[in-house]
Protein backbone atom coordinates (compact mmCIF):
# COMPACT_ATOMS: atom_id res chain seq x y z
CA UNK A 1 0.00 0.00 0.00
CA UNK A 2 1.26 3.28 -0.64
CA UNK A 3 2.71 5.24 1.96
CA UNK A 4 0.54 8.48 2.24
CA UNK A 5 -2.31 6.02 1.85
CA UNK A 6 -1.52 4.24 4.69
CA UNK A 7 -0.65 6.92 6.63
CA UNK A 8 -4.32 7.94 5.95
CA UNK A 9 -6.08 5.71 6.67
CA UNK A 10 -4.23 4.90 10.24
CA UNK A 11 -4.49 8.58 11.45
CA UNK A 12 -8.86 8.03 10.52
CA UNK A 13 -8.28 4.68 12.77
CA UNK A 14 -6.09 5.85 15.21
CA UNK A 15 -5.41 9.94 15.25
CA UNK A 16 -7.79 10.77 17.70
CA UNK A 17 -4.98 9.12 20.02
CA UNK A 18 -2.48 11.68 18.88
CA UNK A 19 -1.54 14.49 20.87
CA UNK A 20 -3.39 17.69 19.92
CA UNK A 21 0.46 19.00 18.73
CA UNK A 22 1.01 15.72 17.27
CA UNK A 23 -2.13 15.74 14.84
CA UNK A 24 -1.61 18.91 14.12
CA UNK A 25 2.13 18.50 12.67
CA UNK A 26 0.72 15.15 11.16
CA UNK A 27 -2.41 16.16 9.60
CA UNK A 28 -0.30 18.96 8.07
CA UNK A 29 2.52 17.01 6.89
CA UNK A 30 0.02 13.63 5.38
CA UNK A 31 -3.41 15.50 4.97
CA UNK A 32 -1.91 18.58 3.81
CA UNK A 33 0.92 18.18 1.68
CA UNK A 34 3.18 20.69 3.45
CA UNK A 35 6.48 20.06 3.55
CA UNK A 36 9.10 19.48 6.56
CA UNK A 37 11.00 22.51 6.13
CA UNK A 38 7.68 24.69 5.35
CA UNK A 39 6.09 23.27 8.29
CA UNK A 40 8.81 24.06 10.39
CA UNK A 41 8.85 27.14 9.73
CA UNK A 42 5.19 27.52 10.38
CA UNK A 43 5.13 26.03 13.94
CA UNK A 44 8.78 27.65 14.60
CA UNK A 45 10.55 24.50 15.14
CA UNK A 46 13.42 22.83 13.85
CA UNK A 47 12.92 20.37 10.48
CA UNK A 48 14.54 18.01 12.85
CA UNK A 49 11.70 18.24 15.23
CA UNK A 50 8.82 18.45 12.85
CA UNK A 51 10.74 14.96 11.25
CA UNK A 52 10.98 13.29 14.50
CA UNK A 53 7.31 14.00 15.40
CA UNK A 54 6.00 12.43 11.88
CA UNK A 55 8.06 9.24 12.70
CA UNK A 56 7.00 9.29 16.25
CA UNK A 57 3.20 9.65 15.31
CA UNK A 58 4.27 6.96 12.35
CA UNK A 59 5.03 4.15 14.89
CA UNK A 60 2.47 4.97 17.63
CA UNK A 61 -0.23 4.83 14.59
CA UNK A 62 1.56 1.40 13.56
CA UNK A 63 1.52 0.07 17.01
CA UNK A 64 -1.83 0.70 17.20
CA UNK A 65 -3.00 -1.51 14.23
CA UNK A 66 -0.35 -3.99 14.85
CA UNK A 67 -2.78 -4.61 18.36
CA UNK A 68 -6.17 -3.54 17.33
CA UNK A 69 -6.25 -4.08 13.56
CA UNK A 70 -8.90 -1.78 13.09
CA UNK A 71 -7.56 -0.88 9.51
CA UNK A 72 -6.76 -4.36 8.01
CA UNK A 73 -10.62 -5.89 9.54
CA UNK A 74 -12.12 -2.20 7.65
CA UNK A 75 -9.79 -3.18 4.40
CA UNK A 76 -10.67 -7.00 4.59
CA UNK A 77 -14.87 -6.32 4.85
CA UNK A 78 -14.61 -3.84 2.12
CA UNK A 79 -12.92 -6.32 -0.12
CA UNK A 80 -15.71 -9.20 0.37
CA UNK A 81 -18.23 -6.46 0.89
CA UNK A 82 -17.43 -5.87 -2.78
CA UNK A 83 -16.88 -9.55 -3.82
CA UNK A 84 -20.40 -10.03 -2.90
CA UNK A 85 -21.66 -6.92 -4.80
CA UNK A 86 -19.73 -8.48 -7.85
CA UNK A 87 -20.99 -12.03 -7.08
CA UNK A 88 -24.78 -10.28 -6.94
CA UNK A 89 -24.56 -8.44 -10.70
CA UNK A 90 -23.40 -11.49 -12.41
CA UNK A 91 -26.94 -12.60 -11.90
CA UNK A 92 -28.21 -10.31 -13.91
CA UNK A 93 -28.33 -11.50 -17.17
CA UNK A 94 -29.68 -15.21 -15.65
CA UNK A 95 -33.31 -16.23 -16.18
CA UNK A 96 -34.00 -16.24 -12.48
CA UNK A 97 -37.47 -16.52 -10.58
CA UNK A 98 -39.09 -13.42 -9.63
CA UNK A 99 -38.37 -14.48 -5.88
CA UNK A 100 -34.66 -15.37 -6.43
CA UNK A 101 -34.57 -11.90 -8.75
CA UNK A 102 -35.73 -10.29 -5.11
CA UNK A 103 -33.44 -11.97 -3.12
CA UNK A 104 -30.48 -11.35 -5.26
CA UNK A 105 -32.02 -7.94 -5.19
CA UNK A 106 -32.22 -7.37 -1.47
CA UNK A 107 -28.57 -9.17 -1.14
CA UNK A 108 -27.38 -6.29 -3.45
CA UNK A 109 -29.03 -3.26 -1.85
CA UNK A 110 -27.17 -4.26 1.47
CA UNK A 111 -23.93 -4.82 0.28
CA UNK A 112 -24.58 -1.27 -1.52
CA UNK A 113 -25.51 -0.03 1.97
CA UNK A 114 -22.19 -1.46 3.42
CA UNK A 115 -19.64 0.20 1.04
CA UNK A 116 -21.36 3.46 1.31
CA UNK A 117 -21.55 3.45 5.29
CA UNK A 118 -17.36 1.85 4.86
Amino acid sequence: MEKILRQSLLYDFYGELLTEHQKSIYEDYVLNDIGLSELAAIKGVSRQSVYDIIKRCDNILEKYEAKLKLMSKFLETKQLVTEIHTITKEFDSLDISQRERGLIDRINEISNKIIEEL
